[in-house]
């Protein structure tokens, strides 16, 4: 495994998987990227055959930010060759059959989180695997350069906008201390919505057990 201490490091031309940016594979807490280029061989192929976005929320992790996140004391994720893949967009019977035919070898299911771990590790698995069926989500390919970020998330955050816009336009026909007084409170709960969505990607985003 190549280690760089920041994903910004590796040279652009000795990255050759098409579908995923350093950024996307990097650890989340620290930005160091570890590089096991079979490992990502097998999730471009996979993302090659699935024909559709790999919506990571996991990819490596630095051995400080696996211990702050409560990782597996040998996770995978610090070799550089697991990765957490969210089913929104995905049919999990399906994503797991083509994952084991390109070569990943653990998988550990959490529905209620709503990703599948895989790794090239020992032969293992855990958790209680997803119910048949797709989860009937078409989710867009991700920008290379803003991963991991959930478009429930994005959603939600319209929808607070134009929400908050909504009470401004209110707040308008009120006067003096009435307004400011509405203003502040729109404010504070405009911002307690966006800190709960944030602890919720950040929960999404640190996987594997």
């Amino acid at each position: 495994m190549k280690l760089y201490a920041h994903f910004s490091k590796v040279p652009k031309a000795e990255w050759r998987w098409k579908s995923f940016s350093p950024r996307e594979i990097a650890c989340k807490g620290t930005g160091a990227l570890g590089v096991n280029e079979d490992a990502l061989d097998k999730l471009q192929a996979l993302r090659d055959n699935l024909k559709r976005p790999l919506l990571l929320t996991s990819a490596y992790r630095s051995p400080e930010h696996n211990r702050a996140v409560g990782g597996a004391k040998n996770s995978q994720h610090m070799q550089g060759i697991a990765f957490d893949v969210r089913m929104e967009n995905q049919d999990p019977e399906q994503f797991e059959a083509a994952a084991r035919a390109v070569g990943f070898t653990g998988f550990g299911y959490y529905p209620k989180q709503g990703f599948i771990h895989i790794d090239t590790g020992p032969k293992r698995s855990w958790g209680t695997p997803f119910k048949t069926g797709a989860t009937g989500l078409t989710v867009a390919e991700p920008e290379r350069d803003n991963v991991a970020q959930s478009t429930t998330m994005q959603a939600s955050a319209v929808q607070i906008v134009s929400g908050a816009g909504a009470g401004v336009a209110a707040v308008g026909a009120l006067d003096g201390t009435a307004q400011i007084v509405a203003l502040v409170f729109a404010g504070v709960v405009m911002l307690a919505a966006l800190w709960i969505m944030r602890e919720r990607l950040r929960k999404w985003s640190e996987g594997d057990r």
